[in-house]
């Protein structure tokens, strides 16, 4: 069953969409006919000797400038969809997209952050896009919304408005390793008196969290880095070795092409960030990309006093 867009532009893109589809049913119906109609009219049986059938210039022109005229047409609907996604409202919502392997992270003003994007109801939202490693590509099907995320491109954004409260799910849809299918997350639509009521809680937590410990800070920074994505805390085997028990832990590690027994010790978790392919748990591939850069020292801190809770 067919379900409308959850957005405004989306509904414009189902609008240009079923335009589309209801030109290709028609002309289905169109050659479908002529197909029938001319297989019985010039059948072999009322046709025994081939004759020349000589031309029409009206049937020519015809069926060269209605093509002309269904391509023009669909053509102006197309650009008119693509006008609307250029022209940003002026009163639209900034929330800054981190896509890294493998996983999103927002920002809003105010140094919120938040791993699920959360959005008012009826107001144009600016999503600023960069990517911290590979090409990814932010897809929210509900809104009928894609637009690709590509390292170093300035100026990079897609916007919509979201008119319809819900959760929906916000995809990768471009292939960028191992974990690229568990690269999902939600989109939170809710009224504006509920999403002012989460900025203010969350403008309460930022200003709090300068009261953290070094271990409660690294909680935090596990989930707003994306490193749970390939790191369970609890035992799981994922792309990477799980933190459970992972601190003073003795690893096999290939370093230059030979296995090592290393212990996971502070230096060795710092290195793993900085340098990850340097030395590789065996048994894991080596596709964590360095944080360097991505990091701060106080940050790694905290990560490793975290790791160490584990």
């Amino acid at each position: 069953m067919f379900k409308t867009a959850s957005s405004i532009i989306g509904k414009d893109v189902d609008s240009t969409f079923l335009i589309v589809v209801g030109v290709c049913i028609l002309m289905l119906c169109i050659i479908t006919f002529l197909t029938a109609f001319f297989i019985i009219r010039y059948r072999r049986s009322r046709n025994r000797t081939a004759t020349d059938i000589p031309g029409n210039i009206i049937l020519e022109t015809a069926w060269t400038v209605i093509p002309v005229f269904i391509v023009l047409s669909l053509f102006y609907f197309g650009w008119n969809d693509y006008k609307k996604r250029t022209q940003v409202p002026a009163d639209a919502i900034n929330v800054s997209v981190t896509a890294q392997q493998w996983s999103w992270s927002f920002e809003y003003e105010g140094n919120i952050k938040s791993k699920i994007l959360k959005l008012p109801k009826g107001r144009p939202v600016k999503l600023l896009l960069a990517s911290n490693d590979v090409i990814h590509s932010l897809y929210i099907p509900a809104f009928r919304v894609k637009e690709d995320v590509v390292p170093g491109l300035r100026d990079n954004y897609l916007w919509f408005t979201p008119d319809e409260v819900g959760k929906y799910n916000l995809f990768c849809a471009e292939y960028c390793g191992l974990g690229h299918s568990r690269m999902l997350t939600t989109v939170e639509v809710m009224d504006e008196s509920a999403f002012n009521k989460w900025r203010e809680d969350m403008m309460a937590e930022v200003s709090m969290s300068a009261n953290l410990s070094s271990a409660e800070l690294g909680l935090r920074l596990s989930s707003e880095k994306g490193c749970t994505g390939c790191h369970s805390v609890d035992g799981t085997k994922r792309i990477g070795p799980s933190w459970k028990g992972l601190y003073l832990k003795k690893e096999t590690v290939i370093t230059d092409g030979k296995e090592v027994v290393v212990v996971v010790d502070k230096e060795y978790i710092r290195k793993s960030m900085l340098e990850p392919a340097a030395d590789v748990v065996k048994g894991f591939p080596p596709i964590m990309p360095s944080q360097k850069g991505l990091l701060t020292d106080k940050e790694i801190e905290a990560l490793i006093e975290y790791i160490k809770t584990l």
